[in-house]
């Protein structure tokens, strides 16, 4: 099976390299350009902690366009970051500010220990806690009555979200979802982490040991994870993580829980946009000729953009993050004219 390309992102010569691209999104010199331009919608928004069912709290964070004088779009946006990143995140940010500024009602959602949450669920996070996020959704559901949900989610949270749309009795009013770079294939992604570009492998390690101290901060009597400082590998990270604290067989078993190749998406009835790159780092491509293609999934694939980038520039939006807003511009206007009709 071929790929169509889309051929509409041609970034300059100088952003062509695909871990420029992965790397630049979310590095510290990007933020002198977007948190300025995001004040509005950081203002604005205010913390809710949502009860998930089963005694789960989720953090998320809401911004009311009536706060600001902007006329509602009578939509909510919910944004979701990818692994190990936050509701914080440059990218979740940008791209906030933007649906705000149509009247977009924003959240921006945190998973479970990422950002400031160690202290709210005393179980670790794991990539299955797909009931947690859909609860999470039926609760701001609750919240916000009569607003469609439209999910956009990054990397992990593309899949999050994906997945959650397959969900076919939820009782959600989903009315679009936009999944960036998603992990298709757990067990391709993880192996593209141990055979690829070191600095990504290094950083995940990083990042996740430093998630699970401040978990074990946040519950002494619970956690101890001294040991594991000694295991500085995704793989065998992982595999100790999986035994000893899910109820997964074993590590494939795990991976192939949360994975969304195969039929896993034949089921998907929402309208659906998948935003990926071929020469994604993280993502093998290989997995997008493994996915179902449900009439409602439209897939765009982009020669260059590496994981999450598809920046033109350092200071504007990324090419994907204006795709988005073009896209749930138009739902809007189409609603709205049929509304006037």
């Amino acid at each position: 099976m071929q790929l169509p390309i889309d051929e509409d992102f041609r970034p300059p010569r100088w952003l062509r390299n695909r871990h420029l691209q992965s790397i630049l999104p979310s590095l510290p010199v990007r933020r002198r350009w977007v948190m300025p331009r995001t004040a509005a919608v950081r203002a604005a928004s205010q913390e809710i902690l949502l009860d998930c069912g089963d005694g789960v709290r989720l953090q998320c964070f809401h911004a009311d366009p009536a706060r600001c004088g902007i006329t509602r779009a009578g939509r909510i946006a919910v944004l979701v970051h990818g692994w190990e990143g936050n509701a914080d995140a440059l990218y979740i940010l940008s791209l906030a500010q933007q649906l705000f500024d149509l009247g977009f009602d924003v959240v921006r959602l945190n998973l479970r220990d990422h950002g400031d949450t160690h202290h709210l669920n005393r179980e670790l996070f794991h990539s299955c806690r797909l009931p947690e996020v859909v609860g999470s959704l039926q609760r701001l559901q609750g919240l916000l009555p009569g607003q469609p949900l439209h999910l956009v989610g990054f990397s992990l949270g593309g899949n999050f979200m994906l997945r959650v749309a397959v969900q076919a009795d939820t009782g959600l009013h989903i009315a679009s979802v936009i999944a960036v770079s998603p992990v298709l294939d757990p067990g391709a992604t993880l192996a593209a982490l141990e055979h690829g570009f070191r600095p990504y492998h290094q950083y995940f390690v990083r990042k996740w040991l430093g998630s699970l101290f401040k978990k074990q901060a946040a519950w002494p009597g619970h956690y101890d994870f001294t040991e594991l400082a000694g295991a500085p590998d995704l793989r065998r990270l992982t595999t100790l993580l999986v035994d000893r604290f899910t109820d997964f067989a074993s590590l494939e078993d795990y991976l192939n829980g949360y994975a969304i190749t195969g039929t896993q998406l034949t089921a998907l009835k929402v309208p659906s946009t998948m935003i990926t790159a071929l020469d994604d780092p993280i993502i093998p491509v290989a997995g997008l000729l493994q996915i179902a293609r449900p009439p409602a999934l439209q897939i765009v694939v982009t020669r260059r953009g590496g994981h999450c980038g598809f920046l033109e520039d350092l200071v504007r939006p990324s090419w994907a993050e204006r795709r988005i807003v073009a896209q749930l511009e138009g739902a809007l206007k189409r609603r709205r004219a049929s509304l006037r009709s």
